[in-house]
């Protein structure tokens, strides 16, 4: 039975796919031989490359490897790519090393902004995560510098217009600082919204005349950041954090993730 390259690609376990449409479209997978093209289907018996290295296939009976999750704290100044031409700071120079397949990003935060990001060895269960469809909830703690009142709230809620559409928070109130971002004289929002859009948090508010201070991710549908991890620095989720995510996509949960055999090292031990 043939399915979709990117549903394979996946499933393998080296991008969502997304990543792997984007991956096709660029002409860096061939089947066969031959370049693959956007809806390319594939069977058991077909040969993949990616960059020009045989993709490795589960075999029949080989069983799917465990979901594993990383939570990761990022901080200002990192970036969410594997590496950068410039020799910045990427978030996954410190992460443990899988046997097979890579860990993926779900979805992106921009250098400027920290806070939660998670890291899955399963490509559907990254696609799913990002994807609209599912509407998972993205929350998040802002430092606001200019006058808010309740009118301009409201606005918020109900949404309001940018150039690539309109944009609107789920929920939106007012908070004290998070640990260790006491003594501002700005004011602490935390809000909630289900789209990835580039920037769509700052882009809201500066539409309301105010500037975004500080934008940190607090949560990500059912898995918050809590406390306990250093700045660069990550932890397992637990199986039931991942059981959590894997129901909130209508995936199961018979394979949910547990720690490698060895721990992680260094700054990525989760803090003390």
């Amino acid at each position: 039975m043939k399915q979709r390259l990117q549903k394979v690609l996946a499933e393998a376990g080296i991008a969502s796919r997304r990543e792997a449409d984007a991956w096709i479209v660029a002409g860096r997978v061939t089947v066969n031989g031959e370049t693959a093209v956007p809806g390319t289907q594939v069977g058991p018996e077909d040969r993949i490359q990616v960059d020009g290295r045989a993709l490795r296939r589960p075999r029949p009976g080989d069983g799917k490897a465990a979901t594993r999750v990383l939570l990761y704290k990022k901080r200002v100044g990192e970036l969410v790519t594997e590496s950068d031409p410039e020799g910045r700071r990427t978030v996954f120079r410190r992460l443990p090393k899988l046997d097979t397949g890579r860990w993926i990003a779900v979805g992106r935060l921009d250098i400027n902004t920290s806070g939660l990001l998670m890291f899955t060895n399963n490509g559907e269960l990254a696609n799913r995560l990002m994807h609209p469809r599912y509407g998972l909830a993205r929350y998040y703690a802002v430092r606001v510098h200019g006058t808010v009142d309740d009118a301009m709230c409201q606005r918020l809620r109900d949404g309001v217009e940018l150039d690539d559409g309109p944009g609107r928070f789920d929920s939106l109130a007012a908070i004290g600082a998070p640990p260790g971002e006491s003594g501002s004289t700005n004011q602490w929002f935390e809000v909630s919204l289900h789209e990835g859009r580039n920037r769509l948090v700052r882009r809201m508010w500066e539409s309301q005349g105010c500037e975004v201070a500080r934008l940190i991710r607090v949560g990500f549908g059912p898995v918050a950041l809590g406390r306990g991890i250093r700045s660069s620095g990550y932890r397992e989720a637990t199986p039931a954090e991942v059981n959590a995510l894997l129901q909130a996509v209508g995936l199961p949960t018979s394979k949910a993730g547990r720690p490698g055999p060895h721990p992680p090292r260094g700054r990525g031990r989760r803090g003390r």
